[in-house]
């Protein structure tokens, strides 16, 4: 079996994009350009790699496959063209990181270690905050990078002048139940869960996330509870109170007992990126080297950065459908 590297983009931007159309867009080709390349995957791998429904275009579990290895090839170029941009040279002074908890406490933290050794000079500031206060805090000059998480459904739209956002991840989102909950695991125990949906406050990412997941389902009504902290929202799930959805990075090494995970190809990812003010020596140095340390501590945990199934073990369960 002989893969074009070349192709892999065009496959990768319909797992991002959500579609053919979409990919195309924001590939700068027409539709039948992407579809073309994909057949030919097809052809040099001898399997689907998408499948389209009445939801959309979804990647079938080989292309899945595929589409995490063309993430891999892409770090790997994203951090040689990094460090060719900067050349890895001593680096010091102060440079200031906002984000959000699980990329924080599972990529950028275990980092810092290294990072003192690597570069002793360097002084990394971690500041956790909720996207919005990240933007203003990024836009007064408090931060030089900001670590932003959007739902795979959330257009990019476009950015303020004189900002940057470079790709760091996609994070899939899992499904969070209790013991019990589900009698099947297929889109139709989904429907007919006899707990609620907890609901999600102040984090856009995932109430677009659980929307699109609960209008694809056909699920209605209210959600029950609010919850901002994972933690809580685990804590209700082990009591019973209820099913969440949460990225696959947040749950590392927070599943308590009592709850199971349904990890589904149709439920989706959250998409992470780093974003930056260009204008300024000063600011567009110190963010392109933070950049670079990021890829580079991203593509360290990345073998563990696509599900949680290490954790889980028998927990965790498999999921068919599509939403």
């Amino acid at each position: 079996m002989e893969i074009d590297p070349r192709r892999l983009r065009y496959l990768l931007a319909v797992l991002r994009r959500g579609g053919i159309l979409a990919a195309a867009e924001a590939l700068g080709v027409s539709p039948s350009a992407v579809s073309q390349q994909v057949a030919r995957l097809e052809r040099e791998t001898g399997r689907q790699l998408i499948r389209r429904t009445t939801r959309g275009t979804q990647l079938t579990p080989a292309g899945l496959m595929l589409a995490e290895a063309a993430e891999e090839v892409e770090r790997a170029l994203n951090v040689v063209v990094s460090r060719l941009e900067s050349p890895d040279a001593e680096l010091s002074g102060t440079v200031r990181i906002g984000g959000f908890e699980s990329f924080l406490r599972s990529v950028v933290i275990p980092a810092l270690p290294y990072w003192k050794v690597r570069h002793p000079g360097l002084d990394v500031v971690v500041i956790e905050a909720d996207r919005d206060d990240l933007v203003r805090q990024l836009r007064a000059g408090r931060l030089d990078v900001a670590i932003i998480e959007s739902d795979v459904d959330e257009g990019t739209g476009s950015l303020p002048a004189g900002m940057g956002e470079e790709h760091l991840l996609d994070d899939p989102w899992v499904i969070v139940a209790p013991v019990g909950a589900l009698m099947t695991t297929d889109a139709a125990g989904l429907q007919s869960l006899e707990v609620p949906w907890l609901g999600v406050s102040d984090s856009p990412a995932s109430e677009r996330a659980i929307a699109r997941v609960r209008r694809g389902l056909g699920v209605t009504g209210e959600t029950k509870h609010a919850y901002y902290g994972l933690q809580t929202a685990l804590a209700l799930v082990a009591a019973g109170e209820g099913v969440a959805l949460a990225p696959a990075l947040a749950l590392r090494g927070m599943l308590p007992s009592g709850v199971v995970t349904v990890d589904a190809d149709g439920l989706g990812t959250r998409r992470v990126v780093a974003r930056h003010y260009e204008r300024g020596t000063r600011r567009r140095q110190a963010a392109a080297s933070i950049v670079t340390l990021l890829r580079d501590a991203v593509t360290a945990q990345s073998h563990q950065l696509h599900g949680v199934h290490d954790e889980v073990g028998e927990q965790s369960h498999g999921w068919a459908g599509t939403v």
